[in-house]
């Protein structure tokens, strides 16, 4: 089932929860309530609900999970991403955090801070957790997946490398697009073999698969709750694959009006177009008088 977040016809209606499909949307609201992390907790049955048809073209999609209790990221998580630094494989996975307040809608512009020329993405597999993880054995942590998403993991590249940690470069206000929709479980029969693709106004920068991640879904859910217990409905953002902007040569940053298109198979794509944010520090300059 692919479960998504909506806004139907009308801007005062209030968000809704669906059931995404070629038909349309169908509206689970009534069954099942209108939170899906709520839904999540509650390990409410999804089999045989149903609800009444929207056409998908009449609404617009928000995140699945806009307030999700945690987003644990995975940082250097792919072979080939780490290939193109010419850096070693972390012998364990490295783990920082984005707060709620970077979640953001699947189609909204992603807005360019004044603190940033070096504005950056990341196509990644986001795994949703279903229930209770608390030191388990990786044999039975896809047990605890409810599902997957896509999150684009935006990034600061300056103030990556100004501030030596990610906090802020990577956890800023709207950085992490997510969505289209939740896809549970059983129907991602191999999550290690999904191809993640990324591009800009539709050129191509990144083309990967989740084959090559270093540390599988199981692996992180498994480290992760060691020390950590994941909830249902947390998020956890598993890395991304090379031909990101900053090592491109040269490297390339997203420009004001630049469309990020994140895809993953059989989950889907979410674009995003990126804004400055107004005035730029040029702006300040040029009005000074000092350009």
């Amino acid at each position: 089932m692919r479960l998504v977040a909506f806004a139907p016809p009308g801007a005062r209606s209030s968000p809704r929860l669906g059931q995404l499909t070629d038909a349309g949307v169908y509206d689970l609201t009534d069954a099942l309530g209108s939170d899906l992390a709520s839904v999540i907790a509650r390990g409410a049955r999804l089999a045989g609900v149903s609800g009444p048809l929207v056409d998908s073209a009449a609404v617009t999609l928000l995140a699945p999970l806009p307030r999700p209790s945690k987003i644990i990221c995975v940082g250097l998580n792919y072979a080939d991403h780490c290939r193109e630094q010419g850096i070693e494989a972390p012998a364990y996975p490295i783990l920082f955090s984005k707060f709620a307040n970077a979640v953001s809608d699947p189609g909204r512009p992603v807005v360019r801070p004044r603190a940033t020329e070096k504005l950056d993405l990341e196509c990644e597999l986001a795994v949703v957790i279903g229930r209770r993880a608390k030191s388990v054995d990786r044999e039975a942590a896809l047990e605890h997946v409810f599902g997957y998403t896509i999150l684009n993991d935006v990034t600061m590249r300056d103030l990556q490398r100004e501030d030596g940690q990610w906090l802020r470069a990577k956890g800023s206000d709207g950085f992490a697009p997510m969505g289209p929709a939740v896809v549970t479980r059983d129907e991602v029969a191999e999550p290690q073999r999904l191809r993640l693709r990324s591009s800009v106004n539709g050129e191509t920068w990144q083309d990967s698969t989740t084959a090559e991640m270093i540390f599988d879904v199981a692996t992180l859910v498994a480290f992760i709750s060691r020390t950590i217990a994941l909830e249902p409905g947390d998020v956890i953002a598993t890395g991304t694959p090379a031909g990101v902007g900053h090592f491109q040569d040269p490297p390339r940053y997203l420009q004001d009006g630049d469309l990020m298109r994140c895809e993953i198979e059989g989950i889907g794509a979410i674009e995003n177009r990126v804004a400055d944010e107004r005035p730029r520090i040029d702006d300040h300059i040029a009005a000074a008088g000092l350009g």
